[in-house]
């Protein structure tokens, strides 16, 4: 059996990335567990997967394309190698909803604040 080093952990916060998921075509989902493995595996992430969300103060997307389906699902780090899911959504236009950005980093400020 051959065991694959994991170089971060992915985790979810409350529900608010499960109810995300819940809604999607199963080959969607597939791509995102596929995306999420490697975001695990692999040692330096491509940035065509994970980008960090400039002007933001850790926040990062991950990036998911299925066809003409393209998908961002925003997250953080925490100690370094977990990975925190915060919230997920279908991008339909070049920019990066304003309240998408803004739900994310209200979700990773309520996860610090609840670490303490």
């Amino acid at each position: 059996m051959n065991k694959t080093k994991k170089y971060r952990t992915i985790i979810t916060y409350k529900e608010y990335f499960e109810d995300f998921l819940a809604k999607q075509r199963q080959r969607v989902k597939e791509k995102f567990f596929w995306t999420f493995l490697l975001i695990e595996e692999v040692q330096q992430i491509p940035e065509t997967y994970l980008k960090h969300l400039e002007g933001t103060n850790g926040l990062y997307e991950i990036r998911i394309q299925l066809g003409n389906d393209i998908f961002r699902i925003f997250c953080f780090f925490d100690e370094g190698k977990l990975v925190v899911l915060a919230n997920g959504f279908q991008k339909k236009t070049q920019k990066t909803p304003k309240q998408e950005i803004t739900k994310a980093l209200k979700i990773m400020e309520e996860y610090n604040e609840n670490k303490k």
